[in-house]
């Protein structure tokens, strides 16, 4: 070992009071060194004390002085160990150097505790996470434990009590290593912070109503007492009822299908009756409706019923009345057909319905062939703002040829157009331009 090459600062302050109170009596009396000629004095010359070591020169050279420096922790395998300080370390090495020649070895003393060696701080540092930075005007706080280095041990944050700082060793400062504790602690925490979290969520939930975890929106207002939830005791909202269409508002409405459609074919007697309301000669008629054309069947048959009866129309001052069946055998067949159903029947009565896509009477038959083109998209001589009064005239102008009534022509400009004017073809014929008209007795 030899002789100590390094100086360091003049010991003072309480921490060499502490050291000197630990070292015991003995200590005291090796620390009276005797008159000298002003420089320093090497251990051997040093009067030894009763029990053969050195005196003890200096104290508060704490760090770095000696290349085995003992440091706290069970890193031998030793178990938990207590502390002991640098100072006592570095006076037993002094002592052993100044041992005199032949003298027994002494194991050096820290109260009745014997040193245990322990591996040096740059081993355990390499294991063990790096220490806490201290800030540079924090001065390090005193330790409580005598027996703790006044550099080791564990340092107050700025505004701390007066109490022990916590260790940053195992249990109590004593054994274990600190970053495996905190490691431990820091867990058991994040655990608790978790079950804390959970037991929190169930009971904002559980007040939420329902039992049920759904996040509720906030700001939101809610319908009946007490932040009801909205289906809570609701009203059921009444189905909004839509009224329906009068007979006037279906009438002079188009409905939808093409110029040149050829549906099945196949006709179909419009079900139920209606008795002839006037007096005069009676026409029973049935009205057939070809399947597949997807219109309204009851909204034909009912006009044609009130047309023909109305007294506008042929049955005017009681001359004639109609009546609807829909079995027996009937004076004539109102057909609504296709386009080319309709032509197919006219021709058999040698009649060419396609040019205009126009009815007809097709008198070699039963039948009076009213085309569904015209009658759900009407006309243009009409416009479509009296699709209704078109309707009307198309069914009194093909009954009319059927009661044995020719083509006629407007005579008088601006004069409403004859009944039995062609006036879905044109209003305008010989230079004669008339209004549109869809009676028979038109008022005056």
């Amino acid at each position: 070992m030899g002789r100590h090459s390094r100086k360091g600062p003049k010991p003072s302050g309480p921490d060499i009071e502490a050291a000197a109170a630990t070292a015991g009596g003995d200590r005291e009396a090796a620390r009276q060194p005797g008159p000298g000629t002003g420089r320093r004095r090497r251990a051997a010359d040093a009067p030894g004390g009763s029990d053969g070591h050195a005196p003890f020169q200096q104290a508060g050279h704490v760090r770095g002085g000696h290349p085995e420096q003992r440091e706290p922790g069970g890193g031998w395998g030793t178990g938990p160990q207590p502390r002991f300080r640098a100072e006592d370390h570095r006076t037993a090495g002094r002592q052993t150097s100044a041992r005199p020649q032949g003298a027994p070895r002494q194991q050096p003393q820290t109260g009745t505790r014997p040193l245990i060696p322990g591996p040096r701080r740059e081993f355990v540092e390499a294991f063990d996470s790096a220490p806490a930075q201290r800030g540079p005007s924090v001065p390090p706080a005193r330790t409580a434990d005598p027996h703790v280095p006044a550099t080791g041990g564990d340092e107050r944050p700025p505004g701390g009590t007066d109490g022990p700082a916590p260790a940053k060793d195992g249990k109590d400062g004593k054994d274990g290593k600190g970053a495996k504790g905190r490691t431990f602690t820091g867990i058991a925490a994040a655990a608790v912070t978790t079950v804390l979290a959970v037991v929190v969520a169930g009971q904002v939930a559980q007040d939420n109503g329902g039992g049920t975890t759904a996040a509720q929106p906030a700001g939101v207002d809610r319908e009946g007492r007490d932040g009801t939830s909205r289906s809570d005791d609701r009203e059921t909202p009444k189905p909004v009822r839509v009224k329906p269409l009068s007979y006037e508002q279906k009438m002079a409405k188009a409905y939808p299908l093409a110029p040149k459609l050829k549906a099945s074919g196949k006709f179909e007697a419009v079900p139920g009756t209606a008795k002839a309301p006037g007096r005069g000669h009676k026409y029973r008629y049935r009205i057939d409706v070809e399947k597949g054309l997807g219109l309204d069947a009851a909204l034909f048959a009912r006009a044609v019923q009130e047309t023909l009866n109305d007294d506008r129309s042929w049955a005017h001052d009681g001359e004639m009345t109609f009546e609807r069946i829909s079995s027996g055998d009937p004076d004539f067949v109102i057909t609504l057909a296709s386009p080319g159903t309709t032509g197919e029947w006219c021709e058999k009565s040698g009649l060419d319905t396609t040019v205009d896509n126009v009815s007809c009477d097709s008198a070699a038959t039963e039948r009076v062939m009213i085309n569904a083109y015209r009658w759900a998209q009407g006309s243009s001589t009409f416009g479509p703002d009296k699709l209704f009064a078109y309707r009307q005239m198309l069914i009194n102008h093909e009954v009319g040829h059927r009661l044995g009534h020719n083509h006629v022509s407007c005579g008088t400009p601006g004069a409403l157009a004859p009944v039995m004017q062609q006036q879905t073809k044109s209003l305008n014929i010989d230079g004669i331009k008339c209004r549109p008209n869809a009676w028979v007795h038109p008022p005056s």
